[in-house]
C-alpha cells in the first residue's frame, strides 16, 4: 500500500501541473488572439483609467524589450525550459513544486508559441504584450508573463522554506540524509 501512495501522489501532481499549465496557456493565447484582432497597436485603451490599460505592442525581446536582436536565443532558452519541466514531472510529489512548474510551463509555452508562430516568423516571432499598469511598473506584459512572475515568486518561497520536490516531509528527509552520510 505504501508504494501506491507515492505513485498516486505523483500522478496527481502531474495532473495538477498539466491542468494549470493548460489553463494558463489557453488563457494567454486566447487573450493574445483577441488583442491582435481587436485592439489598435501602440495606443493605450483605458480599462480603469490610469490603473489598468490595454496597450498592444509586439515585443521582439525579453522584459522591457531588452535584447530585441536576440529573439532566437529566447526561443532556444524557452524550449530548454519546457524540456526540463517535462523531465522533472516524474520527480514531483509536492503540490507547491507542481504549481510552480505549471505556472512556468504555461507561461513559457505561451510566449514560445508567439516566437514560433507570430510575425516576423519562425523562430523570431514577436511576443504579444498588452497589459499596462503604469502606476505599478512601467512595463507592458501578458498573461504568460504574469504566470512566469508568480511562478518565480512561488519558487523563491518554496526554496526558502526548503520544501522538497518529491513531497517528502522535511524532518524525514533530513534524518535520511544524516543516516546516509
Amino acid at each position: 500500500m505504501s508504494a501506491f501512495v507515492p505513485t498516486t501522489r505523483r500522478r496527481l501532481q502531474s495532473l495538477l501541473l498539466l491542468g494549470v499549465a493548460i489553463v494558463v496557456y489557453v488563457a494567454d493565447q486566447f487573450t493574445k488572439n483577441w488583442v491582435v484582432s481587436t485592439l489598435p497597436e501602440g495606443k493605450p485603451v483605458p480599462v480603469w483609467g490610469e490603473f489598468l490599460q490595454w496597450y498592444f505592442v509586439r515585443n521582439p525581446g525579453a522584459a522591457f524589450s531588452m535584447a530585441s536582436g536576440a529573439t532566437w536565443i529566447f526561443t532556444i532558452l524557452a524550449a530548454v525550459v519546457v524540456i526540463v519541466i517535462v523531465w522533472q514531472i516524474k520527480r514531483l510529489g509536492s503540490r507547491s513544486w507542481a504549481l510552480f512548474f505549471a505556472l512556468l510551463l504555461g507561461g513559457v509555452l505561451g510566449n514560445l508559441t508567439d516566437r514560433l508562430t507570430r510575425e516576423p516568423g519562425f523562430p523570431v516571432g514577436h511576443v504579444i504584450d498588452f497589459i499596462s499598469t503604469p502606476w505599478l511598473i512601467p512595463a507592458i506584459y501578458n498573461i504568460a508573463d504574469m504566470a512566469i512572475v508568480v511562478g518565480m515568486g512561488l519558487f523563491i518561497v518554496i526554496s526558502l522554506l526548503g520544501l522538497p520536490m518529491d513531497g517528502s516531509p522535511r524532518a524525514k528527509r533530513a534524518s535520511a540524509e544524516k543516516e546516509s552520510a
